[in-house]
């Protein structure tokens, strides 16, 4: 199982890098130069996330890697019988950050319409590709309070609003990304800390939030034109949006209908 879970990733990361060329082509089903510069480029975004997701997943099979991941917890973890609850939070903050900008005044690439829409499919992508692995994987935590560690649903998120926060504001200040990358990793050791996970968790939540931002990123023009544009102003459309969320034990769906 823990093998078939390796794959899977590794299927997912390879599916990611050929999304771009696949989806937008043209009327005329040929791939403009245009896009096949950017293939050099999309294969350079996966570098980091493929490490993180693949460091992670060695978790499930490498004994050296288990035991680096019980060195960590005995520094870092607190084990103690009130730990905090701060993570709960800064998990959520990156990508709120990126709307409380837009608030004032501090414009990123896209208007709080087509922000929105990356944000949902970002962590539809994210949530799915979490409660999936949570499932197949059965890894307890270190505390031993229940056997859905891998990979790390707080740090996922977090992630995923850190490269959303750096995608929109990069050109802006690339300080804006650096903190909410900050904040992403702050969550992923709070998460050790706790007692909650292992480094390969935290490892694998990491890749998996900033590959699902960026294959959110990839989609939207996609997502936008075909879903989110009526044809004309009289062509008056009821557009929904319905997108999972996942905080590390509870799941869910929230809804958002435009009349």
């Amino acid at each position: 199982m823990k093998r078939k879970i390796i794959l899977l990733l590794s299927t997912l990361t390879f599916v990611t890098a050929n999304a771009q060329d696949k989806i937008f082509i043209g009327k005329d089903t040929l791939v403009s130069q245009s896009q096949l510069n950017k293939k050099s480029s999309i294969y350079k975004q996966l570098i980091i996330p493929t490490v993180l997701i693949g460091y992670g997943s060695l978790g499930l099979v490498s004994d050296g890697v288990k035991d680096v991941n019980h060195s960590v917890r005995s520094r870092l973890s607190s084990r103690l019988a009130t730990g905090t609850t701060v993570d709960d939070y800064t998990r959520y903050a990156p990508v709120v950050s990126v709307y409380a900008l837009n608030l004032a005044g501090v414009k990123g690439k896209h208007g709080y319409k087509d922000l929105t829409i990356i944000v949902a499919t970002s962590h539809l992508i994210m949530v799915g590709a979490v409660m999936g692995l949570k499932s197949a994987g059965k890894v307890e935590r270190p505390d031993g309070s229940t056997n859905n560690s891998f990979p790390s649903g707080h740090t996922a998120t977090a992630f995923a609003g850190a490269e959303i926060l750096w995608q929109e504001y990069k050109d802006v200040s690339p300080w804006y990304g650096v903190a909410g990358f900050a904040v992403a990793t702050g969550t992923g050791f709070l998460r050790i800390y706790n007692d909650r996970h292992w480094l390969t968790d935290i490892a694998a939540g990491a890749g998996i939030g900033i590959l699902s931002s960026k294959l959110a990123y990839w989609l939207h023009p996609f997502i936008q034109k075909h879903l989110f544009s009526p044809k004309d102003d009289t062509d008056k459309k009821v557009i929904g949006m319905v997108a999972p969320f996942y905080n590390g034990e509870q799941a869910g769906l929230s809804a958002v209908i435009r009349f």
